[in-house]
């Protein structure tokens, strides 16, 4: 019996307009023996549903799009009894997801990886029991990583989020929180956190790869305190210009589990889409969780 595969393409992603190099993976996938099943999305949620209502009669799922698209697409997994391996080929304006990994950009290419892939199960977030796929973040830029117009972000890339954040510095604050992370609790005024299971975020800030494995269980996290003083804001800002985020103007920790506690809700990013916040979020690690075809 011929094998089946879902194959979820978002068109609005990206820089690129083509979709003739899908067409040659598609091929490719055919070849490999594959009936394939092609949807395109047309609004938010799409490939969601398309996962619920259909995924569990698939051999597998590919989808292709930016890493907002590979979160719909996880969620719709998470809903299924015993979800199809997933295979993403990075089609959107930052894809950090991809990058942790070193995936193809060029959709060919990583069709063939997809093929040649026997599975790897790699780790998936919740936050208030909402999957994520690499990164939960507040403060500092995360406003601007679901403001940004997908039209700038696909002609300026990474640039669109640096535009778009600097519009924020005018009104940049500290977030008042109580951060648990494995039984470890910090308290105070954070310009930025992120729980993240990935070497780039937003791509702005860069993790060494040493520091993250994507199926251990555990994530990342990072917490900037608001500085109090000259000698605190001189170490903040040498962790973030030297991408060290081991030194005493930050925080950082590997937690199975994270809950924050806040007077007042604030915005979250979850992976580059926007999340609503409550005054209390939960955040935990799913060991892996989904096959990927990687």
């Amino acid at each position: 019996m011929a094998k089946t595969l879902m194959f979820i393409i978002n068109p609005r992603a990206g820089r690129s307009r083509s979709l003739a190099p899908l067409l040659d993976a598609a091929a490719l996938f055919s070849e490999a023996g594959y009936l394939i099943s092609v949807r395109q999305t047309a609004a938010r949620g799409d490939a969601t549903r398309f996962v619920r209502e259909e995924g569990g009669a698939f051999d597998a799922v590919v989808c292709c799009g930016g890493d907002g698209t590979l979160n719909e697409v996880v969620t719709g997994l998470m809903d299924l009894p015993h979800p199809p391996p997933l295979g993403y080929i990075p089609g959107g304006s930052t894809n950090d997801f991809a990058a942790s990994l070193h995936l193809p950009d060029h959709p060919l290419e990583a069709a063939k990886q997809i093929l040649d892939s026997p599975g790897k199960h790699l780790d998936v977030g919740t936050f208030n029991g909402r999957p994520f796929v690499y990164v939960a973040s507040f403060g500092a830029f995360t406003k601007a990583s679901y403001s940004a117009p997908q039209s700038a972000k696909n002609d300026l890339g990474h640039l669109a989020y640096i535009l778009e954040g600097v519009k924020d510095l005018s009104t940049l604050r500290p977030y008042q929180a109580t951060v648990t992370a494995d039984g470890e609790t910090f308290t105070g005024g954070f310009l930025f956190g992120a729980v993240t299971n990935a070497t780039s975020v937003g791509g702005l800030m860069k993790l060494q790869e040493e520091q993250v494995v994507l199926d251990d269980g555990l994530f990342e996290l990072l917490l900037v305190p608001n500085p109090k003083s000259p000698l605190e804001l001189q170490a903040l800002l040498r962790s973030l210009l030297l991408q060290d985020y081991t030194g005493d103007g930050v925080i950082f920790r590997h937690v199975s589990q994270v809950i924050v506690e806040t007077p007042e809700s604030f915005p979250w990013a979850l992976d580059g889409e926007y999340g609503p916040g409550e005054e209390q979020v939960a955040i935990r690690n799913l060991h892996q969780k989904l096959t990927f075809l990687l």
